[in-house]
């Protein structure tokens, strides 16, 4: 009886052997171009097909240079994993020493930063090139639990021939991406990684909790950050008269006084303290605070309806961006995938898409439209002042421009929304 990729992700937690030679003859079919017994399961697939379009060799195993100390030392530094390192360290390292995995963190380049765990284990990952200081990226080693988790965004079990790389195939990895609450980015991964024989069924649930747990800490050290600006914030804004708002250094507001509460100010890439623009209060005058900024609003400033430059900047894989331009000034901001995804479908449709046509565009199903207008409620916050609704689309006075990455790269390379698969294919045909 043939089998299915859900069969096989049921046959590991059974019967591990049978399932990674059930994968190894998919992996060899799929590589081959020759029919198999059954397909990759569709996350495998999505980016073992992204490693044949990058040229990475499935071969040979190919390891860039480790980081030295220094450089590892000023990583883990900055890095806000710092802060979470107990709840991961609680979460998995005593389930991980007892299945003899390791738990491995790394950063948003896939740069491993912390690992610790069973000795032999962590002796089998030194013969992998797993060490600290290791560049673990899908464009370096192929589909692994830290690198394709990071592209995916999504928490993703690597078993056995699932891997890329042949010489990876006697391990499984597991990772999941961990995000800064504050503004959606991507902060690093947590894998838990050993020998393919003692993976445990729970492992891929196990870690995505755990990861969640690590953001819910990041999202309460963000609150209580914000608790001890408004403690700052209280007396500058009693004496002040007029619209004011106290933020923090990534534009969260902390208090505000003469003006309804803003969750989030836009606030340029480059601040300091004089006259700045931004979306959407327009022109302000900006005063540091410990831990934040004082905005205080131009007075009587209505936000411009002149025409407008916006640029939509999808040229770097993982890196996007949108700015904006007008008589009062530019401001820049870098983008989910989700938005990213969303904009770029109402640079393609600038005739705007219903809310109903957007789910369809993204998700493949017109209901989900509740989805889609918390997504744009959270766009419009920052590019209101050049977004239309009912229905979406941007300012008819607008000037769009989309700057696309040139080919063979496509924009977006990893979404799988059907508007942008749709786009990208009358792209290349136009």
């Amino acid at each position: 009886m043939a089998l299915s990729p859900s069969d096989v992700a049921r046959l590991t937690a059974v019967d591990a052997a049978r399932a990674a030679r059930v994968l190894g003859e998919v992996r060899d079919a799929t590589l081959s171009g020759h029919p198999g017994p059954l397909g990759p399961r569709p996350v495998i697939g999505e980016s073992w097909g992204r490693m044949l379009r990058s040229g990475v060799d499935p071969d040979h195993d190919f390891r860039a240079g480790l980081l030295d100390r220094e450089e590892v030392e000023r990583r883990r530094r900055e890095s806000p994993l710092r802060h979470v390192l107990p709840v991961l360290r609680e979460g998995l390292l005593s389930v991980a020493d007892v299945v003899h995995h390791i738990m491995v963190v790394a950063d948003p380049e896939g740069r491993v930063l912390w690992r610790e765990g069973s000795r032999p284990v962590l002796r089998k990952a030194d013969g992998f090139g797993f060490g600290i200081g290791a560049d673990w990226s899908e464009e370096v080693v192929g589909t692994n639990g830290i690198g394709t988790p990071a592209v995916a965004r999504r928490p993703v079990q690597v078993f056995a021939a699932e891997h890329f790389v042949r010489t990876h195939a006697t391990w499984t990895c597991t990772g999941a991406p961990i995000t800064d609450p504050r503004d959606g980015r991507l902060i690093g991964v947590v894998d838990i990684s050993g020998p393919w024989e003692t993976t445990h069924p729970a492992m891929l649930a196990w870690v995505d909790s755990v990861a969640k747990l690590a953001e819910a800490r990041l999202r309460e050290r963000h609150l209580a950050s914000l608790e001890r600006l408004r403690s700052v914030a209280a007396p500058v804004l009693a004496r002040i008269t007029g619209r004011a708002l106290v933020v923090d250094r990534d534009g969260w507001t902390a208090a505000v006084t003469g003006m309804p509460h803003l969750d989030r100010l836009a606030l340029p890439a480059v601040i300091g303290a004089g006259p700045v623009r931004t979306a959407p209060l327009g022109p302000c005058s900006v005063e540091p605070l410990p831990g934040g900024w004082l905005v205080r609003p131009a007075q009587g400033h209505r936000a411009p309806r002149g025409p407008a430059r916006v640029e939509l900047d999808l040229s770097q894989p993982h890196h996007w961006s949108v700015g904006v331009a007008d008589a009062a000034g530019a401001w820049t901001h870098e983008l989910s995938p989700r938005h990213a995804e969303l904009l770029y479908l109402l640079a393609v449709h600038r005739s705007g898409r219903s809310a109903a046509a957007l789910a369809g565009d993204l998700f493949g199903d017109p209901a989900r439209t509740v989805t889609v207008r918390a997504e744009m409620s959270r766009v419009r916050k920052y590019l209101g002042a050049v977004l239309d609704h009912r229905p979406y689309r941007f300012r008819e006075d607008a000037e769009v421009q989309v700057v696309l990455p040139g080919p063979p790269l496509v924009p977006l390379p990893d979404s799988t929304a059907p508007g942008v698969l749709r786009a990208r294919a009358e792209h290349r045909t136009a």
